[in-house]
């Protein structure tokens, strides 16, 4: 990661705010106020280093200068937990290399996600997040939101039974081949979500999960 400052939008819900790292998709955390959450994304940045080296990118976590670049208004979804906004920075045109940096952090995000959850014993610690949900619930919620987002960028695959690696796999490959053809910053598929926005709204919710299973573990 270079020395610049970290480019930083703010959703901003009636009960919750997310900070998002626009130009690293996944690195996204939410607080009750802009502060809570801007200090969230700072520290989640050692975690997100796992990330990106998986993705074979240079990252630091020392010192960070976060940039908030935009501020977007949020709604339902973002009080929810979901960030749901999209940036004006998600419309940005993106090229051959960009688009293969983007899938390689989504990539990158779901090996974090399999190994973290293979890794995690089936009963979890009880708490409010994910609704009390135990290892195996959490790999199958996260296999039906993936065929969902597929559905968003113009695939039609259905959920992946959990331990199903074939179907597991065409669903991200065919979600990475689309993620890796450049892009003008247009909604993919005449729907909503662009390109930069897929990326961020896929990372985000395979790595959410993996931290929560993280947290959620007893120790050992």
């Amino acid at each position: 990661m270079a020395d610049a400052p970290i480019a930083v939008s703010l959703e901003t819900g009636a009960k919750r705010v997310f900070a998002a790292a626009l130009d690293w998709p996944g690195w996204a955390r939410s607080g009750r106020d802009e502060a809570a959450a801007k200090t969230a994304l700072a520290a989640a940045a050692s975690r997100y280093v796992v990330v990106a080296a998986e993705a074979g990118l240079g990252f630091s976590a020392g010192v960070l200068a976060l940039e908030i670049v935009e501020r977007l208004p949020g709604g339902g979804g973002t009080d929810f937990g979901v960030p749901s906004a999209i940036a004006e920075a998600d419309r940005h045109p993106v090229d051959a290399a960009e688009a293969d940096r983007l899938a390689r952090l989504v990539g990158a995000a779901w090996t974090v996600f399999d190994r973290v959850a293979a890794a995690a014993p089936e009963e979890l610690r009880k708490g409010p997040r994910g609704g009390g949900r135990d290892t195996a619930k959490i790999v199958a919620h996260v296999m039906d939101a993936d065929s969902a987002y597929a559905h968003e960028i113009g695939l039609r695959f259905g959920a992946p039974a959990v331990g199903d690696v074939a179907a597991v796999d065409a669903l991200r490959g065919a979600i990475v081949e689309v993620l890796r053809r450049p892009s003008d910053g247009s909604p993919l598929a005449d729907r909503r979500w662009t390109l930069r926005y897929a990326a961020r709204r896929i990372a985000w919710h395979a790595l959410d999960h993996a931290w929560e299973i993280e947290d959620r573990t007893e120790p050992g």
